[in-house]
């Protein structure tokens, strides 16, 4: 090998040793000087970083009710609209806005006028015919006397007989004419059909008024009792139904717009006997007594049906539960003032606590505020805790906190 070929091999040689062995002396010195140096620095912060400081309550076991929550409309068990039954002027209202009417109650009058005469005129047409009817009776008697003597032929006696029954049908008719004047004259007194609140007046003093007149003269409401139209989904439904079956009774409450105020309670009444299909829900319907008037037809109210109770549940305040990828969970306090991350069921939630179907026993310490920045292992302190030192253990609030540690 030429001599310069050679030198500059060996000045290669050397340089990637020196390389190599530079590289390994800086790796080392980072390893063993420079990395327990800033962990040294980062040791007294992690130390000092304040714990954080939470709210806690216990597990502890209650009866839960099972709740289906729904938006209902108040509906009246009978909406009847006050109308004239015959054509007339109407001279007489005796009822005021929006008053609370009893059935049978009179409200309004009409002209009874022409109604009288027809009654008068009936009358009297059936007075005529029962005259002739009994004429005809007595004619009917000769003539039988006559013909058990052989006086007459019987063509006559069965002419008179045809003639009394033809007077008889007539005097009927005439009675079935009576009884509809007398009824047409009742029927110009207008009573309330129902008892209920009535609405505001459709007519006044002089209108002439008709059967088939669409707002007729009033509408009357029906309060109490009154009921509560809402749409159930139809997977509570089938629950719902076995219970109803069974004859057991489930409770409902209607509340106000901002569900504070109960305004009535009641009983489930019965479901439609459709799903709707645009919305997967089927109507039901609750009554309610309605004494103190609180629910008004047509009102929006926030309904609550009682569907069960599970008896004896394990129960953590709904604050307590949070949701991650792996699904809900809890933090369980432990006895040194870490927490422990806890996978957990939830179930129904009553109120402000939920039912823990897994994964917290009864009397554990779960963290129901402050958890949003707590992980795993985390130091925490309640409100009443005295004052930490910077290792994180509590310490007498008169003893001074010592040096940091190094």
């Amino acid at each position: 090998m030429p001599p310069v070929k050679s030198r500059l091999l060996t000045i290669v040689t050397w340089l990637v040793t020196l390389a190599v062995l530079g590289g390994g002396a800086a790796g080392a010195w980072y390893w063993f000087v420079q990395m327990p140096r800033e962990r040294a620095a980062a040791a007294p912060a992690q130390r000092f970083r304040p714990a954080a400081t939470v709210g806690v309550a216990q597990a502890t076991r209650a009866d839960v009710p099972v709740i289906v929550s729904a938006i209902g409309t108040v509906q009246p068990v009978v909406t009847a609209t006050v109308r004239t039954q015959l054509a007339g002027i109407l001279v007489g209202i005796n009822f005021t806005e929006g008053q609370m009417v009893t059935k049978g109650q009179v409200l309004a009058q009409m002209d009874a006028r022409p109604y009288r005469l027809a009654l008068a005129q009936a009358q009297a047409n059936l007075a005529r015919d029962q005259a002739q009817l009994a004429d005809a009776q007595r004619d009917l008697a000769r003539y039988r006397t006559l013909l058990a003597q052989d006086s007459i032929a019987r063509q006559q006696v069965d002419t008179q007989a045809t003639l009394v029954k033809q007077l008889e049908n007539t005097v009927a008719a005439d009675e079935a004419l009576v009884g509809t004047a007398r009824l047409n004259l009742e029927y110009t007194t207008i009573t309330a059909p129902v008892a209920g609140r009535i609405g505001l007046r459709q007519a006044d003093i002089g209108n002439y008024l008709t059967p088939g007149d669409a707002n007729g003269i009033a509408v009357i409401t029906q309060l109490d009792p009154i009921d509560v139209v809402f749409a159930v989904p139809q997977d509570r439904r089938p629950a719902l139904q076995a219970r109803l079956v069974g004859g057991a009774p489930l409770p409902v409450v209607a509340l106000d717009q901002q569900s504070v105020t109960t305004l009535a309670e009641g009983t489930f009444l019965t479901f439609d006997n459709v799903v709707d299909a645009t919305s997967g829900t089927v109507k039901a319907k609750a009554r309610f007594a309605n004494t103190d008037g609180r629910l008004f037809p047509n009102q929006f109210v926030n309904v609550r049906v009682r569907a069960d109770t599970i008896a004896g549940a394990i129960t953590v305040p709904v604050s307590a539960v949070r949701h991650g990828a792996r699904g809900a969970f809890v933090f369980v306090l432990n006895a040194d003032r870490t927490v422990s991350l806890r996978q957990v069921t939830a179930g129904v939630a009553d109120g402000d606590r939920i039912v823990i179907l897994s994964g917290v026993a009864q009397g554990e310490t779960v963290v129901s505020e402050g958890a949003d920045n707590l992980v795993d292992g985390a130091q925490v302190v309640m409100p009443g805790d005295r004052p930490r030192d910077g290792s994180g253990r509590g310490r007498p609030a008169a003893e001074p906190p010592g040096p940091p540690l190094p």
